[in-house]
C-alpha cells in the first residue's frame, strides 16, 4: 500500500508557505503522493466549519509542482458540474505538463446545493452528466498533436476541434472517481482508473465498497486487479486507548495498525489527511501549532518508518 499526505487545505494553516513546507518534507521522507481538496464556497451562517479558507486545488497543485520533483500530485476531488469539459481538460493537461506527468485527477459529483445554485448548474442527473463528461475529457485528450476531436451527447456537444497540448501522460491523467452510493461505485469500476473514498466514509465497510467497484470492472471486461483504491485517511491523532475509537483516530501506533487493516481490505493507497481534524483546522487552531503537528505526523507515518 502506497502512503501519501494531504497538504494544508482548510483552515488558517492552509497558506502557500505551509503547503510547500509539508510537500517538500513529505517528498524528502519518501511519501508517494501529495493531495488537495476542493470546496468552492460555503452557505453563509453555517455552523459547519469543516471547510474554511479552502484554496483552489488545481492552482495549489500547479504551485507545488514547481516546488517538488517526484511525488505524484492528486486532487480528491474536483466536482465535475462546476466545469465545462474543455475548461477542465485544458487545465488538467497543462497541469500534467507543469508537473512532469505527475497528476492524478479525482472527480466527483458534488453535494452542496448552495454550490450548485451559485455555479448556475442543476443537481439533477449528476450521474448521467458525469459519464458524458468523462467521455468528453477523453475525446479531447485523445489522438496526437493537432488531431481533431469531437463529442456528441445529451448534455455536452463538442464540434470538431483541436486542443493542444495533450496531457503528458498517455491517455491523460488517471481518473479516480469518488462517491459512496452503489451507482457511483459501479461507475468507477466501469470507467475510471480507480476509486477514492471520502472523508465521511465508513472505513469499517470500505472492503465492501472496493468489492463493488471491482465487480463492476470485471463485468465491464476490465482487469480489476489493475484498479487503484485510494483511501482519504481523515486522521486525528489523540491519546491512546479511547473507548469507542474510530478508525484512524488515536495514537500513532493505533493509526498505523488501522492502516495495515485497510491494506488488508484492498486499499492500494492511503493518504494521511489532517484537514478534517478540528484541532488542526478549527477556528481556534493556531496555524503554527498545526504545522508543527503535521510535521510530527509526517515523521510518524513516513513510508518504511
Amino acid at each position: 500500500m502506497e502512503i501519501g499526505f494531504a497538504v494544508p487545505g482548510s483552515g488558517a494553516w492552509s497558506t502557500p508557505g505551509n503547503q510547500v513546507t509539508v510537500a517538500q518534507r513529505a517528498e524528502e521522507l519518501g511519501y508517494h503522493s501529495l493531495w488537495t481538496l476542493q470546496r468552492l464556497l460555503n452557505p453563509a451562517g453555517s455552523a459547519d466549519r469543516t471547510y474554511r479558507n479552502v484554496p483552489d486545488p488545481l492552482i495549489t497543485l500547479a504551485y507545488l509542482a514547481g516546488r517538488t520533483s517526484r511525488a505524484r500530485l492528486g486532487v480528491a476531488i474536483v466536482n465535475l458540474p462546476f466545469y465545462a469539459p474543455p475548461v477542465l481538460a485544458k487545465q488538467a493537461a497543462t497541469l500534467d505538463h507543469v508537473s512532469g506527468g505527475r497528476l492524478d485527477l479525482g472527480l466527483g459529483l458534488g453535494w452542496m446545493p448552495e454550490e450548485f445554485a451559485a455555479a448556475g448548474v442543476p443537481m439533477e442527473r449528476r450521474g448521467a452528466r458525469s459519464e458524458e463528461f468523462i467521455g468528453a475529457l477523453r475525446a479531447l485528450w485523445g489522438g496526437g498533436p493537432g488531431d481533431a476531436a469531437e463529442f456528441h451527447g445529451e448534455f455536452y456537444d463538442i464540434p470538431p476541434v483541436t486542443m493542444d497540448p495533450r496531457p503528458l501522460q498517455p491517455s491523460g491523467p488517471p481518473l479516480l472517481l469518488g462517491g459512496a452510493a452503489e451507482p457511483a461505485l459501479r461507475r468507477a469500476g466501469r470507467l475510471a482508473a480507480g476509486w477514492v473514498s471520502s472523508s465521511r466514509a465508513d472505513l469499517s465497510a470500505i472492503g465492501r465498497s472496493i468489492g463493488i467497484v471491482a465487480e463492476a470492472a470485471e463485468q465491464a471486461g476490465r482487469d480489476a486487479s489493475a484498479l487503484r483504491f485510494v483511501c482519504r485517511g481523515a486522521v486525528r491523532v489523540r491519546p491512546p486507548g479511547r473507548a469507542g475509537r474510530r478508525p484512524l483516530t488515536g495514537s500513532y501506533d493505533e493509526i498505523r495498525a488501522d492502516a495495515e487493516a485497510l491494506a488488508g481490505r484492498g486499499v492500494t493507497e492511503l493518504f494521511v489527511d489532517l484537514n478534517f481534524d478540528p484541532e488542526i483546522t478549527g477556528p481556534d487552531a493556531d496555524p503554527g501549532a498545526s504545522l508543527d503537528r503535521a510535521l510530527e505526523a509526517l515523521e510518524a507515518f513516513a513510508p518504511g518508518g
